[in-house]
């Protein structure tokens, strides 16, 4: 009888600190992951994760935003918040980290807010056409992006899982051995309608990619304009593009919804 395959070690608890008004998620010491203000829960504090929202640019109204990842919760807070007419689906794989929703105040599942504790990639796999207008994924590890989500079947699986016009932002750090082999599979599952706002968010490369909407091979006007006009530039440098995200913001908190 042959001996059974070892399994992986078990991964480290992440780590939550507070510190006044702060309350982080770590899974290594000194690699923040989610931030959050105790006074104002719903706020995005990281530079990376007020850049995913950009994709409002692309797809300012969804019905359905599915997510990769669920960390901190500060995606969900917000979308739930300012996207009050969306659906959330939250795919996360560890269980200890959905475990902590309660510390970093993510609201309870409801009618619009499903977390599911599951592997993105094979549930991606799995789903159907066109299952969500938006597509965020920022899955990390300890180790950094896990292969499976960037690898060229998982990009095919998000666009097919995006309705036609529907957009993903992608997070990726560009010092990753494999981001560029990962830009250019995303490229590729997206027939080239992919683009980005230079220095947004430091080392975080958010890339917004957009399924072509029904009959049509050319990309959006707004993403065309960005990655052609301004040639994935945005305003021209990092400063004026975090200035952007944060108009961008404030456009979403304050902007008015149908009822």
């Amino acid at each position: 009888m042959s001996a059974a395959p070892d399994q992986p070690p078990p991964l480290p608890p992440p780590i939550v600190s507070t510190r006044g008004d702060r309350r982080t998620l770590e899974f290594t010491p000194g690699d923040i992951q989610s931030e959050m203000r105790l006074s104002r829960p719903d706020a995005l504090v990281l530079p990376y994760a007020r850049a995913m929202m950009c994709f409002a640019l692309l797809a300012p109204r969804p019905r359905h935003i599915l997510m990769v990842g669920l960390g901190g919760g500060s995606l969900v807070k917000f979308c739930h918040r300012h996207f009050p007419h969306a659906r959330i689906t939250v795919l996360e794989v560890r269980a200890d980290v959905i475990a902590l929703r309660t510390q970093f105040q993510v609201p309870p599942d409801d009618a619009r807010l499903c977390v599911l504790h599951c592997d993105a990639a094979d549930w991606l796999a799995r789903a159907g056409t066109g299952e969500a207008d938006v597509l965020l994924v920022d899955g990390f590890d300890a180790a950094g992006l896990p292969p499976a989500l960037a690898s060229a079947s998982f990009y095919a699986h998000c666009r097919r899982a995006l309705r036609p016009g529907g957009v993903l932002a992608a997070n990726i750090f560009t010092y990753d051995p494999g981001y560029v082999t990962a830009v250019q599979r995303l490229q590729a599952a997206f027939d080239g309608q992919v683009c980005w706002l230079s220095g947004i968010a430091g080392n975080n490369q958010i890339l917004l990619a957009q399924r072509a909407a029904h009959g049509k091979a050319a990309p959006g006007r707004t993403l065309r304009f960005l990655r052609d006009t301004m040639r994935n530039r945005g305003l021209g440098a990092a400063l004026p593009n975090r200035l952007l995200a944060r108009l961008l913001l404030a456009w979403l908190s304050w902007r008015p919804h149908p009822g």
